[in-house]
Protein backbone atom coordinates (compact mmCIF):
# COMPACT_ATOMS: atom_id res chain seq x y z
CA UNK A 1 0.00 0.00 0.00
CA UNK A 2 1.83 2.96 -1.36
CA UNK A 3 1.38 7.01 -1.00
CA UNK A 4 -0.82 8.91 -3.50
CA UNK A 5 1.14 11.92 -1.95
CA UNK A 6 4.69 12.69 -0.74
CA UNK A 7 6.29 15.19 1.40
CA UNK A 8 9.71 16.01 3.14
CA UNK A 9 9.23 15.13 6.80
CA UNK A 10 12.74 16.25 8.35
CA UNK A 11 11.74 19.93 8.27
CA UNK A 12 11.03 22.85 10.65
CA UNK A 13 7.92 22.89 13.53
CA UNK A 14 7.09 26.40 11.67
CA UNK A 15 7.71 24.68 8.07
CA UNK A 16 6.19 22.06 9.07
CA UNK A 17 2.98 24.48 10.60
CA UNK A 18 2.91 26.10 6.42
CA UNK A 19 2.73 21.51 4.71
CA UNK A 20 -0.42 21.29 7.23
CA UNK A 21 -2.01 24.43 5.92
CA UNK A 22 -1.24 23.34 2.63
CA UNK A 23 -2.18 20.02 2.53
CA UNK A 24 -5.42 20.76 3.78
CA UNK A 25 -6.59 21.72 0.89
CA UNK A 26 -6.23 18.30 -0.82
CA UNK A 27 -9.20 17.43 1.77
CA UNK A 28 -11.93 15.64 0.52
CA UNK A 29 -14.81 15.37 3.55
CA UNK A 30 -18.38 15.09 3.55
CA UNK A 31 -18.14 11.76 1.41
CA UNK A 32 -20.96 9.33 2.70
CA UNK A 33 -18.93 5.93 3.32
CA UNK A 34 -21.09 3.12 2.19
CA UNK A 35 -20.24 0.63 4.97
CA UNK A 36 -21.62 -2.45 3.65
CA UNK A 37 -18.92 -1.85 0.64
CA UNK A 38 -16.67 -2.26 3.55
CA UNK A 39 -14.49 -5.12 3.32
CA UNK A 40 -11.00 -4.51 5.63
CA UNK A 41 -10.77 -1.68 8.46
CA UNK A 42 -6.88 -1.06 9.80
CA UNK A 43 -6.46 0.47 12.79
CA UNK A 44 -2.66 2.49 13.40
CA UNK A 45 -0.88 3.19 16.45
CA UNK A 46 2.73 4.07 17.52
CA UNK A 47 5.03 3.92 20.58
CA UNK A 48 8.03 4.83 22.15
CA UNK A 49 11.15 3.91 24.10
CA UNK A 50 11.59 5.98 26.81
CA UNK A 51 13.53 8.86 26.30
CA UNK A 52 11.79 9.09 23.06
CA UNK A 53 14.28 8.02 20.37
CA UNK A 54 12.73 5.21 18.93
CA UNK A 55 9.25 4.54 17.74
CA UNK A 56 7.20 1.64 16.94
CA UNK A 57 4.61 1.47 14.36
CA UNK A 58 1.94 -1.02 14.12
CA UNK A 59 -0.99 -1.54 11.74
CA UNK A 60 -3.52 -4.03 12.56
CA UNK A 61 -6.18 -5.01 9.68
CA UNK A 62 -9.53 -6.36 10.53
CA UNK A 63 -12.10 -8.04 8.25
CA UNK A 64 -15.59 -6.02 8.04
CA UNK A 65 -18.10 -6.60 9.72
CA UNK A 66 -16.38 -9.93 11.54
CA UNK A 67 -13.85 -7.91 13.11
CA UNK A 68 -11.31 -11.16 12.48
CA UNK A 69 -7.25 -9.46 12.17
CA UNK A 70 -6.69 -10.28 8.92
CA UNK A 71 -2.98 -9.12 8.84
CA UNK A 72 -0.96 -7.33 11.07
CA UNK A 73 2.62 -5.59 10.54
CA UNK A 74 4.81 -3.43 12.80
CA UNK A 75 8.21 -2.06 11.96
CA UNK A 76 10.36 0.58 13.96
CA UNK A 77 11.99 3.66 13.22
CA UNK A 78 14.41 6.65 15.10
CA UNK A 79 12.13 9.72 15.87
CA UNK A 80 13.32 12.57 14.06
CA UNK A 81 11.10 14.77 14.60
CA UNK A 82 10.95 16.76 17.70
CA UNK A 83 6.85 16.48 19.94
CA UNK A 84 5.48 19.90 18.97
CA UNK A 85 1.78 19.43 20.05
CA UNK A 86 -0.23 20.11 16.40
CA UNK A 87 2.03 18.42 14.60
CA UNK A 88 2.30 14.47 15.57
CA UNK A 89 2.17 13.36 12.28
CA UNK A 90 5.65 14.60 11.00
CA UNK A 91 6.81 12.77 14.07
CA UNK A 92 5.02 9.55 13.32
CA UNK A 93 3.83 9.24 9.62
CA UNK A 94 7.79 7.95 8.69
CA UNK A 95 7.52 4.74 10.56
CA UNK A 96 3.82 4.31 9.43
CA UNK A 97 3.82 4.99 6.02
CA UNK A 98 7.11 2.22 6.23
CA UNK A 99 4.51 -0.31 7.78
CA UNK A 100 1.80 0.23 5.56
CA UNK A 101 3.99 -0.17 2.42
CA UNK A 102 4.43 -3.82 3.71
CA UNK A 103 0.58 -4.65 3.98
CA UNK A 104 -0.44 -7.03 1.17
CA UNK A 105 -4.01 -6.00 1.58
CA UNK A 106 -5.83 -2.61 1.31
CA UNK A 107 -7.93 -1.19 3.73
CA UNK A 108 -11.00 0.41 3.06
CA UNK A 109 -10.74 2.86 6.06
CA UNK A 110 -8.26 3.59 8.53
CA UNK A 111 -8.90 4.32 12.58
CA UNK A 112 -5.79 6.62 13.65
CA UNK A 113 -5.46 7.03 17.38
CA UNK A 114 -5.43 10.61 16.81
CA UNK A 115 -7.53 13.68 15.58
CA UNK A 116 -8.51 14.19 12.01
CA UNK A 117 -9.80 17.87 11.61
CA UNK A 118 -10.62 18.41 14.97
CA UNK A 119 -7.36 19.71 15.13
CA UNK A 120 -5.99 23.69 15.92
CA UNK A 121 -5.60 23.97 11.79
CA UNK A 122 -7.87 21.58 11.31
CA UNK A 123 -5.15 18.71 9.97
CA UNK A 124 -4.46 15.98 12.62
CA UNK A 125 -2.79 12.80 11.88
CA UNK A 126 -6.29 11.16 10.57
CA UNK A 127 -6.26 13.89 7.98
CA UNK A 128 -2.99 13.84 7.16
CA UNK A 129 -2.48 10.04 6.50
CA UNK A 130 -5.71 10.46 5.23
CA UNK A 131 -4.73 12.37 2.45
CA UNK A 132 -1.44 10.58 1.92
CA UNK A 133 -2.93 7.21 1.51
CA UNK A 134 -5.98 8.18 -0.31
CA UNK A 135 -8.03 6.14 1.88
CA UNK A 136 -11.13 6.99 3.78
CA UNK A 137 -9.64 7.56 7.63
CA UNK A 138 -10.70 8.32 10.46
CA UNK A 139 -9.39 10.34 14.10
CA UNK A 140 -10.41 8.66 16.97
CA UNK A 141 -8.44 10.25 20.58
CA UNK A 142 -8.65 9.77 24.34
CA UNK A 143 -8.55 13.17 24.78
CA UNK A 144 -9.69 16.75 23.35
CA UNK A 145 -7.08 19.25 21.71
CA UNK A 146 -9.41 21.73 19.90
CA UNK A 147 -13.18 22.33 20.87
CA UNK A 148 -15.57 22.47 23.56
CA UNK A 149 -18.18 19.95 24.43
CA UNK A 150 -21.23 18.26 26.55
CA UNK A 151 -20.66 15.01 27.74
CA UNK A 152 -22.48 12.63 25.96
CA UNK A 153 -25.60 10.08 27.85
CA UNK A 154 -24.11 7.07 29.47
CA UNK A 155 -24.89 4.52 27.17
CA UNK A 156 -23.33 3.30 24.25
CA UNK A 157 -23.68 4.64 21.03
CA UNK A 158 -24.64 8.34 22.65
CA UNK A 159 -22.62 11.17 21.25
CA UNK A 160 -22.69 14.66 21.90
CA UNK A 161 -20.80 18.00 18.93
CA UNK A 162 -17.20 18.89 19.29
CA UNK A 163 -17.15 22.47 18.70
CA UNK A 164 -14.60 24.58 17.32
CA UNK A 165 -14.82 27.92 16.14
CA UNK A 166 -18.28 27.90 16.11
CA UNK A 167 -18.19 24.83 14.37
CA UNK A 168 -18.66 21.26 14.57
CA UNK A 169 -15.42 19.65 14.09
CA UNK A 170 -16.49 16.45 15.68
CA UNK A 171 -18.06 14.53 18.06
CA UNK A 172 -18.33 13.06 21.67
CA UNK A 173 -18.68 9.50 21.39
CA UNK A 174 -20.06 6.66 24.14
CA UNK A 175 -18.16 3.79 23.35
CA UNK A 176 -19.45 1.90 25.68
CA UNK A 177 -22.05 2.41 28.39
CA UNK A 178 -20.47 3.88 31.78
CA UNK A 179 -16.94 4.62 30.23
CA UNK A 180 -15.00 7.69 29.21
CA UNK A 181 -15.97 8.61 25.62
CA UNK A 182 -13.71 9.12 22.79
CA UNK A 183 -13.31 12.30 20.15
CA UNK A 184 -14.47 11.55 16.81
CA UNK A 185 -13.23 13.70 13.81
CA UNK A 186 -13.48 12.92 10.03
CA UNK A 187 -9.63 12.40 8.72
CA UNK A 188 -10.33 12.01 4.66
CA UNK A 189 -12.38 11.07 1.88
CA UNK A 190 -15.55 10.37 4.39
CA UNK A 191 -18.29 12.41 6.68
CA UNK A 192 -18.65 12.83 9.86
CA UNK A 193 -22.28 10.47 10.24
CA UNK A 194 -19.82 7.54 8.39
CA UNK A 195 -17.06 8.60 11.14
CA UNK A 196 -19.61 7.69 14.28
CA UNK A 197 -21.43 4.63 12.42
CA UNK A 198 -17.46 3.08 11.25
CA UNK A 199 -16.17 3.64 14.83
CA UNK A 200 -18.92 2.62 16.74
CA UNK A 201 -19.15 -0.62 14.40
CA UNK A 202 -15.68 -1.20 15.19
CA UNK A 203 -15.95 -1.42 18.93
CA UNK A 204 -16.91 -4.33 20.90
CA UNK A 205 -16.06 -4.67 24.66
CA UNK A 206 -13.73 -1.71 25.42
CA UNK A 207 -13.51 1.98 24.48
CA UNK A 208 -11.36 1.99 21.80
CA UNK A 209 -11.98 0.33 18.13
CA UNK A 210 -10.66 -3.06 17.87
CA UNK A 211 -7.99 -2.29 15.42
CA UNK A 212 -6.64 0.29 17.39
CA UNK A 213 -7.00 -1.80 20.30
CA UNK A 214 -4.48 -4.17 18.27
CA UNK A 215 -2.35 -1.84 16.75
CA UNK A 216 -1.81 -0.39 19.97
CA UNK A 217 -0.74 -3.81 21.72
CA UNK A 218 1.31 -5.27 18.98
CA UNK A 219 3.42 -1.65 18.97
CA UNK A 220 3.98 -2.37 22.69
CA UNK A 221 4.96 -5.67 22.14
CA UNK A 222 7.48 -4.84 19.57
CA UNK A 223 8.45 -2.19 21.56
CA UNK A 224 9.27 -5.17 24.43
CA UNK A 225 10.96 -7.11 21.82
CA UNK A 226 8.38 -9.59 22.21
CA UNK A 227 6.35 -9.44 18.48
Amino acid sequence: MNPRVTHRFKITPKAAARLQEDLRGRLQIGRTLDLNKVRLVAGADVSYLTGDERMFAAVAVFDYPGMEPVELRWGSAPVSFPYVPGLLAFREAPALLSVFKRLSCEPDAILFDGHGVAHPRGFGIGSHMGVLLGVPTVGVAKSVLVGEYKMPAAQKGSRAPLVYNGETVGFTVRTREGVKPVFVSVGNLIDLESAVRLLLSCCGRYRMPEPIRAAHRLSNEARAGRA
